[in-house]
């Protein structure tokens, strides 16, 4: 019999134990837990290096944040790692570092969205299900887009539970059926939003794009001058030129614009990239 691995990730100790113990008791489920983002990559690369990748990730939508999602990280003491002193699982939950919050990971919270997305990019072949306290359509369709399989509320059955789980790796998608309209209206909004933005780009010179990408570098005018060999006035122009093809009237959101069209940033090697890395 195939077994399931699967990672629980709950800055919650009572539930994700007591989630854990439910999942072990199924016959063909080996489980263990992380009780934050970082843990919980740490907990995955450890895995993978040993050979025992894990198939699924059940995270938190508000891992690490307050009640209300809007908080500061809440702290993971060092004795929640109680599957060893050196955060060694065996059916247990992983903390912070030395018993730390769960820290901002690259100035950002590391919220169950942010690792949703950060599992994709860094482990693909896990499945990720996101655990929600209450329905929220936007939030889901962020999930999604961010590589989610499933999102599924924390009050469901164990059995609504396991059949999501082994449905995910049959490569379905679960939702709440009250959640459909919301996530498709949601999702068909960004992809409108996404192809007005790649219009607006696609009016860009070939120099304005240059400006554009690095302005998404977050690169200012004299440092773009300096790298596309450019007077800080003409690059002034090209900025003007730029803001005025999108519509905008700042440079915050003309990155924004650009980042919803799959605009990247300036590569540090000094080649102009596009998201998923392709050349210009």
């Amino acid at each position: 019999m195939a077994r399931i691995r699967v990672l629980v990730v709950d800055d919650h100790r009572i539930f994700a134990e007591s989630l854990a113990a439910a999942l072990a008791a199924e016959q063909d489920v080996d489980v263990a837990a992380a009780g934050s983002g970082p843990a919980a990559l740490r907990c995955l690369e450890r895995a993978a290096a040993e050979g025992r990748r894990f198939d699924i990730l059940l995270v938190d939508a508000d891992l690490g944040t307050a009640a209300d999602g809007a908080g500061p990280p809440l702290p993971v003491p060092a004795e929640v790692a109680y599957g060893g002193a050196n955060g060694t699982p065996h059916n247990g939950i992983h903390g912070g570092p030395h018993g730390g919050p769960a820290r901002a990971v690259n100035g950002r919270a590391a919220d169950g969205i942010w690792l949703v997305g950060t599992v994709r990019s860094t482990q693909p072949g896990v499945r990720t299900v996101v655990l929600a306290e209450r329905d929220d359509p936007r939030r889901a369709a962020v999930a999604l887009q961010a590589g989610a399989s499933g999102w599924v509320a924390k009050d469901c059955s164990l059995v609504r539970l396991l059949a999501v789980i082994r449905g995910v790796l049959r490569e379905e998608t679960h939702l709440p059926p009250a959640l459909l309209t919301g996530v498709l209206r949601e999702l068909t909004a960004a992809r409108k939003h996404r192809t007005e933005s790649e219009r607006l780009v696609e009016s860009l010179t070939p120099r304005e794009r240059e400006v554009l990408r690095c302005m998404v570098a977050g690169l200012g005018r004299k440092a773009v001058a300096e790298r596309l060999f450019l007077s800080p006035h003409t690059v002034r122009t090209h900025m003007q030129n730029v803001l005025g093809k999108l519509g905008v009237h700042s440079t915050l959101a003309a990155v924004a614009l650009a980042r919803r069209a799959g605009v990247g940033p300036v590569d540090l090697a000094g080649e102009i990239v596009e998201r998923g890395g392709q050349l210009a």
